[in-house]
C-alpha cells in the first residue's frame, strides 16, 4: 500500500511540473480566455505535415521549455493547422474553422504565419518563422501588445 502512495505521488508531482502547451484550437474559446485572463491571443498558421518552416518554428519556438513557461503565463495559444496529409486529416468542423479564420487573418496564405490578437480578435502585429531564440521571439510578439 505504501508503494503505491508514493508511485502515485512521484507520478503527481512529476506531471505538475512538466510544461504543456496549451493550444486552442477555437476562436471563440480563445478569445473568451483571453479576455477573462487579459492576455494577447498567438494565433499560428501552420503546415504541420508539409511546411518545413513551420516545422522549424514548432521545433526551434513553440516547444522549448522556455516558450512554453512563457506562453503558459501570458499568452492564449491557437492553432490553425493545415494538414495535407490523410492520416493528419482534421474533421470536417475544423478544416472549416481554420478556413474562416485563414480568410479574416491570413488571406495571403503564408505559411507559418503568426497574428498576435486582442481579446477582440483585433490585430496587434504579425510574424513568422526566423532563425531566432525563443527569448528573442517573445521579446518580439511582447512588442506587439505594448
Amino acid at each position: 500500500m505504501k508503494r503505491i502512495i508514493v508511485a502515485l505521488t512521484v507520478m503527481i508531482l512529476s506531471m505538475s511540473t512538466t510544461v504543456a502547451q496549451e493550444w486552442q484550437t477555437d476562436i471563440f474559446t480563445a478569445k473568451e480566455m483571453a479576455a477573462k485572463e487579459n492576455k494577447p491571443i498567438i494565433l499560428v498558421f501552420q503546415g504541420s505535415d508539409w511546411c518545413a518552416p513551420c516545422i522549424k518554428l514548432d521545433r526551434e519556438i513553440w516547444s522549448t521549455d522556455t516558450f512554453k513557461k512563457y506562453a503558459a503565463e501570458n499568452y492564449v495559444m491557437l492553432k490553425a493547422d493545415f494538414p495535407r496529409r490523410k492520416k493528419n486529416a482534421l474533421s470536417e468542423a475544423q478544416t472549416k474553422a481554420n478556413a474562416l479564420l485563414a480568410e479574416k487573418y491570413n488571406k495571403q496564405g503564408y505559411f507559418p504565419f503568426v497574428v498576435v490578437l486582442d481579446a477582440n480578435g483585433k490585430v496587434l502585429g504579425e510574424n513568422s518563422y526566423k532563425k531566432t531564440t525563443p527569448e528573442n521571439y517573445i521579446k518580439e510578439l511582447n512588442a506587439f501588445t505594448k
